[in-house]
C-alpha cells in the first residue's frame, strides 16, 4: 500500500497518529538497510500504531566538496519501498520547511564526541546531523525513533543528545544490513565501480578479522583489522581510520585488559567514494550481542 505523502509539518500534525508513533529518518534513496528500519518500526508499534518515514537530504551535514549535489533523490521509488515495508506516512519536507529562516544561526553542538573519528574527518558534520535530527523529532513528535547501527557514532550522539536535552523519545538501534559479499548497505555503494567494489570489501573483512580476535584482547583486535586494511592499501583503498572505541563516548580503548562493550569502526575511500562500517564487540564474560556474521 502506498503511504500517505506529506511535505509540511502542518499536514503531518493533521493526521491521526495512532496508539504509538515510530519515526525512521532517512535522506532517501531507500535500500534494504532502510527497509529493515521500517520493518522494525512496524513490528514495534503494531497495527494500531503509525510509522512515519522522513525523506530529507540535509544540507547542514555536507561539508565543502562533499556529494550534496549528486546525492541520489528517488522519492517515487522511496514511496514504494516505504509502503511495502509497512510505513503509513512519508514526510518529505522541502529545505524551506525544515529551515524556514534559511541556514539556522542556532544549532546543536555535538561536543567532544562529535570531534573524533568521523567528526575529525568531517568537521561540523555531526552538528548538522544533530540539528536536523532535533528538528525532525520536534516536527514528527514520535514515541520511538529507529536508527541503524551502521552509523554507530551518529547513533551514540543521537542517544546522548536525547538524554542530555530531555527529548521524550526512545531511541532503538537496528543491526547493520549487508549485501551478500559483506559490504554494508549504503546509498553511496552505487558510486562504486567494479575495482572499487572489490577493494571496498576489505572493510568488512577487517571487521570480521577483528571480531575473531576478541578472545585475545583489544590490541589483537586492532592488529588483526589493521593487517587486513594494510594489505588492501595497495589495491585502491585509502584508509582514514580504524579504531576501537567505547560505544558510549566514542573514546578510544587503549587498555588491553578492557572489559565490556566496544565498537570497532573503520572509514576508507574506494576511489572517490567514502565508506564507513563498524561491528559491536564485547570483551569479557559473554552476553547476548549482535555480531557481524549475524547482522544480515
Amino acid at each position: 500500500m502506498r503511504p500517505h505523502l506529506v511535505d509540511t509539518a502542518a499536514e503531518l500534525r493533521s493526521l491521526a497518529r495512532g496508539a504509538e508513533r515510530a519515526v525512521v529518518m532517512t535522506m532517501g534513496a531507500l535500500h534494504e538497510g532502510h527497509a529493515a528500519l521500517v520493518r522494525a518500526a512496524r513490528e514495534r508499534v503494531g497495527p494500531e500504531g503509525q510509522v512515519v518515514v522522513t525523506v530529507f537530504v540535509n544540507p547542514l551535514q555536507f561539508g565543502a566538496g562533499e556529494d550534496l549535489d549528486r546525492y541520489p533523490r528517488t522519492l517515487e521509488a522511496d514511496l514504494e519501498v516505504a509502503g511495502k515495508e509497512g510505513a503509513d506516512v512519508v514526510f518529505a519536507p522541502s529545505t524551506a520547511e525544515v529551515y524556514p529562516g534559511g541556514e539556522p544561526q542556532v544549532r546543536i553542538s555535538a561536543g567532544p564526541m562529535g570531534a573524533v573519528l568521523e567528526g575529525a574527518f568531517r568537521p561540523g558534520h555531526f552538528d548538522g546531523v544533530l540539528t536536523v535530527v532535533a528538528k525532525l523529532l520536534h516536527l514528527t513528535a514520535p514515541d520511538v525513533a529507529f536508527f541503524g547501527q551502521k552509523d554507530a557514532q551518529q547513533l551514540a550522539l543521537v542517544r546522548r543528545m536525547v538524554r542530555d536535552l530531555n527529548f521524550p523519545v526512545e531511541i532503538v538501534a537496528v543491526p547493520t544490513v549487508r549485501e551478500a559479499d559483506g559490504l554494508a548497505l549504503s546509498s553511496r555503494n552505487r558510486y562504486l565501480g567494479d575495482a572499487e567494489r572489490t577493494s571496498s570489501l576489505a572493510l568488512s573483512r577487517a571487521l570480521r578479522a577483528g571480531e575473531e580476535a576478541v578472545p585475545r584482547g583489544p590490541g589483537a583486535v586492532l592488529g588483526a583489522a589493521r593487517q587486513v586494511l594494510e594489505a588492501a592499501a595497495g589495491q585502491g583503498l585509502d584508509v582514514d581510520y580504524v579504531a576501537l572505541v567505547d560505544p558510549e563516548g566514542f573514546t578510544e580503548i587503549t587498555d588491553d585488559v578492557w572489559r565490556g562493550d566496544a565498537v570497532l569502526a573503520v572509514a576508507a575511500r574506494a576511489g572517490t567514494t567514502r565508506l564507513i562500517d563498524n561491528v559491536p564487540l564485547h570483551f569479557g564474560p559473554p552476553h547476548p550481542a549482535q555480531h557481524l556474521g549475524e547482522s544480515r
